[in-house]
């Protein structure tokens, strides 16, 4: 079981860029698939972005297609979300978490969220 932790957040405007990353300690990372999740104020979590296990296949939600870029690293246990062209529709807390890479969704959704990791888009 691995545990997460994520970073990178903070304020941008509109139009602009940040990279979000996860670093995950614990045994097996490089056996899961890997997702980006978020929470609009509000709103329901929704599935961004997923990665699978070895990082060769990616899927992204419609929204934010395009303009969001998830990696991996499995010899640093970590994963990023490079963000571009922010939207103000894109502040949400964002979480990362294991995942099941064709329903794009978390792999063990009984499980808490992590802290998460805040992104503020002004207008």
């Amino acid at each position: 079981q691995v545990q997460l932790e994520e970073s990178g957040g903070g304020l941008v405007q509109a139009g602009g860029s940040l990279r979000l990353s996860c670093v995950a300690t614990g045994r097996g990372f490089s056996n899961y698939a890997m997702g980006w999740f978020r929470q609009a104020p509000g709103k329901e979590h929704e599935f961004v972005a997923v990665i699978s296990a070895s990082g060769r296949n990616t899927y992204y939600a419609d929204s934010v297609k395009g303009r969001f870029t998830i990696s991996r690293d499995n010899a640093k246990n970590t994963v990023s979300l490079q963000m571009n062209s922010l939207k103000p529709e894109d502040t949400a807390v964002y979480y990362c978490d294991t995942a099941q890479y064709y329903s794009h969704s978390r792999l063990r959704p009984e499980t808490p969220w992590g802290q998460g990791t805040q992104v503020t888009v002004s207008s």
